[in-house]
């Protein structure tokens, strides 16, 4: 069997050989190693281990007792006195090895730093559901509809023919255009209530949006209640000036609309 190679050589080694490996591993564990770790690092038997143990800790030990010695009175010298010698450094002992933890440490959780005097963030509330909004939103609907339908029709709306001399009246091409009162005043209302509490555009856009808004609600209520005053007393056709304020909706509606998108796209 081959000796393993310590010092260029793989032939057997003495302890004279394998003093100075073993000095490093000394001063590495930090104190003189165990017969089995000399063993194993240099693949020999176990009296040659004990001896080269025995040497390490005979060194340490000279060592030792030579820094415990009492220094020399500087004074007393047979020769002439010389300055005195520099003082001899001071090894200090190396510490024992300690064997590393194989259990990990749990990993520290770092939060993310923030202002000393701001809140932290709750927990966000399950939002509500809106399903309820489109029930009722549907049965005002029907209500409105019908109002303004039945107030256009007492204002001289009705059937109209979109492609005269091209197709024949009453085909698909003809619609009443009492629709045309839901249609745009209902309809602009919720689109400026939507930009007005949307926050996302200029100021400007979102005053006009707040007072076109109030006024479009404003006017559809008017309308509602002129429809069921005329339809409560009986009256089949409406005064002049409630037929002169309703044919003026279409276009102010188109006004307000046009007005309200060109605000939108603009920025102050």
């Amino acid at each position: 069997m081959t000796a393993p190679a310590i010092n260029g050589t793989k032939y057997p080694q003495t302890v004279e050989d394998l003093l100075d490996p073993a000095r490093l591993l000394f001063v590495q564990l930090g104190g003189p190693p165990s017969r089995n770790r000399l063993m194993r690092e240099y693949r020999i038997g176990a009296p040659k281990a004990d001896e080269l143990r025995a040497r390490l800790i005979a060194e340490a030990e000279a060592a030792r007792e030579r820094f415990r010695k009492p220094a020399r009175d500087p004074f007393d010298y047979a020769e002439p006195i010389d300055p005195d010698p520099l003082p001899a450094p001071v090894v200090p002992e190396p510490a024992p090895l300690v064997e590393p933890d194989p259990t990990p440490e749990p990993a520290e959780q770092v939060t993310a730093p923030g202002h000393p005097g701001t809140p932290a963030p709750e927990k966000s509330a399950r939002r509500p559901v809106v399903w309820p909004v489109v029930l009722m939103a549907f049965g005002a609907f029907v209500a409105v509809w019908s109002g303004w339908v039945g107030l256009g029709r007492m204002t001289g709306f009705g059937l109209v023919d979109l492609l005269p001399g091209i197709v024949d009246p009453g085909s698909w091409a003809t619609i009443d255009s009492a629709i045309t009162l839901p249609i745009g005043v209902e309809a602009y209302a919720a689109y400026a209530l939507y930009v007005w509490l949307s926050g996302r555009v200029p100021d400007r856009a979102r005053r006009f949006a707040k007072w076109s808004a109030i006024a479009s609600l404003a006017v559809g209520a008017l309308g509602q209640v002129a429809y069921h005053l005329l339809v409560a007393n009986g009256v089949t056709a409406a005064p002049w000036w409630i037929t002169t304020a309703v044919a003026c909706l279409p276009v102010a509606v188109l006004g307000m609309g046009a007005a309200l998108a060109h605000l939108v796209r603009t920025h102050d």
